[in-house]
């Protein structure tokens, strides 16, 4: 007699099929709110589904996803950082099983990277989800949250704020910023930038900012910055709120040029490696409060 898969289970399943479906039609990469959310639209979930934890306010089928990607990452399907989902090649394969399948493949990898890693807990429930998993699910849509979080405060600047704070950065790490375009056209050059306090050795940086948080920076983007880059010693710099095509990427790094992508995971990286050493002016154009949870050792 076959064993009945649990509620818990049959959510995972078309839940994390769903997200791999959507991550594979979007080209690979999301970032994980909006994976969420389209779910959340596509997916007929249950009353059941749709209610929250009492505890945590979360939804369950939301929960239940994060919950079982850990398994998808830990089987070499789904990678997370920063907040985007990348689907692996790996995770592209797997479609092809079908949900269930896939998921319990995930499960069965994840259990065998248990196993090697010498992590197995005493008292795993009967759906395979020990606490190890549990805390890492709820870690992780802790990170989600806060990126949504810098994200919206930083869709709330106009395009002149965005430019100072990219300033800022530059500053706090160590450059000489002589040049911040003022409002109006600028000639394609929204900052310049200099590793000495004079200008006066290379490279010279040529920074274009674009604060495009919900569209890519295409190709053409990034033409233009290589064709301002008049001087042998320049170094192009292109920062945005959002993200690059695949092909602006590619371009980049064809270029006979030195062009430099910070997209917003970027961003928010350095962001954070250098705002203890910020004044509290720069600080202020994005404010962050550091909060620790206990980690696990994996």
């Amino acid at each position: 007699m076959a064993r009945k898969t649990s509620p818990t289970k049959e959510t995972a399943a078309k839940a994390v099929f769903a997200a791999f479906e959507i991550l594979s039609e979007a080209g690979g990469e999301m970032r994980g709110r909006d994976v969420v959310d389209q779910v959340g639209k596509l997916v007929p979930f249950t009353e059941w589904e749709r209610e929250r934890y009492e505890k945590t306010g979360y939804v369950r089928w939301e929960s239940i996803l994060h919950l079982y990607s850990i398994d998808c990452i830990k089987a070499g399907y789904l990678h997370k950082d920063k907040g985007v989902w990348t689907l692996t090649p790996e995770g592209e394969a797997a479609l092809q099983l079908g949900p269930e399948k896939l998921l319990d493949s995930a499960v069965v990898k994840y259990r065998e990277w248990k196993a090697r890693n010498a992590r197995e807990q005493a008292g795993a429930e009967l759906t395979g989800v020990d606490n190890t998993q549990q805390q890492k699910a709820l870690l992780n849509q802790f990170e989600e949250q806060a990126m949504d979080g810098i994200l919206t405060f930083i869709k709330n600047k106009n395009p002149y704020d965005f430019q100072d704070l990219v300033a800022a950065l530059l500053r706090t790490m160590g450059y000489f910023v002589p040049h911040i375009a003022k409002r109006g056209k600028d000639g394609g050059i929204d900052i310049i930038a200099y590793t000495d306090p004079l200008g006066t050795r290379e490279p010279r940086i040529k920074v274009q900012v674009k604060h495009r948080p919900d569209t890519g920076i295409s190709v053409e983007d990034i033409r233009q910055l290589i064709g301002i880059l008049s001087k042998p010693g320049d170094v192009g710099l292109f920062v945005t709120s959002g993200h690059f095509t695949s092909e602006a990427e590619r371009t980049a790094r064809e270029s006979h040029k030195h062009i430099e992508l910070i997209n917003f995971e970027r961003l928010i990286s350095l962001w954070l490696e250098f705002y203890p050493q910020m004044t509290d002016e720069d600080k202020n154009r994005l404010p962050l409060y550091p909060i620790y949870f206990l980690g696990v050792n994996e």
